[in-house]
């Protein structure tokens, strides 16, 4: 199977799950259970994503260098309530300055 037709397939299945959405009852998607569902839903995803980006390498294989450095501090900045900008300027000092020492 070539790239493309992986990409193309991609597509055409992210669309069908769209349209799929607009096909649910709404009594389905009422209540406070699928309320609670569909609001943290996001948060978890993208916390998995940040994590398998931040703590694997090659293969899978846990990792622990600048990236991770970064996200212990913006963990530490967050709970102290920071400001987003510094945050985002903070983590990326840390990683590139790890980075430049060649830690990471």
């Amino acid at each position: 199977m070539s790239l493309w037709t992986v990409v193309l397939l991609s597509a055409l299945l992210g669309f069908v799950l769209k349209f799929a959405g607009y096909l649910v009852p709404a009594h389905w998607l009422e209540g406070p259970r699928m309320s609670r569902v569909t609001t943290l839903l996001p948060v978890a995803l993208l916390s998995a994503l940040i994590i398998t980006q931040a703590f694997t390498g090659d293969g899978g294989a846990l990792v622990l260098d600048a990236r991770a450095a970064a996200v212990a501090v913006t963990v530490v900045l967050l709970l102290l309530r920071a400001n987003f900008i510094v945050v985002v300027l903070l983590a990326a000092a840390v990683a590139a300055g790890l980075r430049a020492m060649g830690s990471g």
